[in-house]
């Protein structure tokens, strides 16, 4: 699937559940579901935050791992959309150390 259909999938809570069902990726779900919740979001509103925060936020090394993933998968929306949000689910880095991310 296209990325930029699954991040217009996002806008929408049942297909942007459908969507992160259909990563394949259970443990990633959860904490998804996990972090939305813990921030008062929607997994949706979540995972489109995510995308936002790696857009804004992700070094050149973060970038080439995602081009490199891209590259490798059979899905490339899917992996893509997918390294965005492990990112996101990341914990923010101490000042001065290289990135600092989060949700």
């Amino acid at each position: 699937m296209l990325l930029g259909t699954l991040i217009r999938d996002l806008e929408d809570e049942t297909r942007a559940m459908e969507t992160l069902v259909a990563l394949g990726d259970l443990p990633l779900l959860a904490e998804v579901e996990g972090a939305a919740a813990r921030d008062g979001l929607t997994p949706s509103a979540f995972a489109a935050q995510a995308v936002a925060i790696f857009a804004n936020s992700a070094g050149d090394d973060e970038w080439v791992s995602l081009i490199g993933k891209i590259g490798r998968a059979e899905d490339p929306g899917a992996a893509c959309l997918s390294a965005m949000i492990a990112f996101a689910l990341r914990p923010a880095a101490p000042a001065g150390c290289g990135h600092a991310h989060g949700v």
